[in-house]
């Protein structure tokens, strides 16, 4: 029986994984770390009240087989590069370093479809830096997740979004061959791949777009 670190957890995908991890059979004891209390409630979770700042001080109760990282934020909600890169770097990258410090020995990563350290695309670089950085933590087991567009309804109103989100739902179909990691879940979907991920975790490095997290939806 397993201990689960999850960050993220009031997000779209992360909510969806924690009600994964709660329910499964694999975990004794789920910790979550967020900003304010959550509307989840289930005796195997315990959620500590935290943030990047306040981290180190949680240190001594980030102790987990398991880390899952779905941290990540927007460019309406946080305009700021340097907020930004807190947020989608330095956070996700001192959790995991908690994490492995505690004796953690795999970690699952939400990053995005096209991550690269060396883009021109602040978003698609910022997304590479945290794969690497994490990466040279040398976990025994790195499961490095790459969505494309993310489908599902959100509680918060965003017009624009729901448009790209149906146009995105006519395009996906189309998108085959190498073109299909561009195609899109829902964050429930995703959620599910990595649960399933994490109960059949194999080799040291394993990075997943839209079809190995289809391939893991179907076993």
């Amino acid at each position: 029986m397993k201990t689960a670190l999850v960050f993220g957890a009031t997000g779209f995908i992360g909510l969806h994984l924690l009600r994964d991890l709660l329910d499964s059979p694999d975990y004794s004891r789920v910790v979550a770390v967020a900003r304010k209390p959550l509307a989840v409630s289930d005796p195997k979770l315990t959620v500590l009240i935290g943030d990047l700042a306040s981290l180190p001080a949680l240190k001594p109760q980030l102790v987990a087989d398991e880390i899952f990282i779905a941290l990540g934020t927007t460019r309406k909600h946080t305009p700021d590069e340097a907020e930004y890169y807190k947020i989608d770097h330095d956070y996700p990258l001192l959790a995991a370093e908690i994490a492995r410090a505690n004796g953690a020995r795999s970690v699952f990563l939400v990053t995005a479809v096209g991550a690269n350290a060396a883009s021109s695309v602040f978003y698609l670089r910022t997304k590479g830096e945290v794969e690497r950085d994490i990466l040279s933590l040398d976990f025994k087991h790195t499961h490095i997740f790459r969505p494309s567009m993310i489908l599902g309804e959100r509680d918060e109103d965003r017009p624009r979004e729901r448009l790209i989100i149906a146009i995105w739902g006519v395009l996906n179909p189309l998108l085959i061959g190498p073109a299909d990691r561009y195609r899109g879940l829902t964050g429930n979907d995703i959620a599910h791949a990595i649960s399933k991920a994490a109960r059949h975790r194999t080799g040291k490095v394993q990075m997943y777009h839209w079809r190995e997290m289809a391939a893991l939806l179907r076993t």
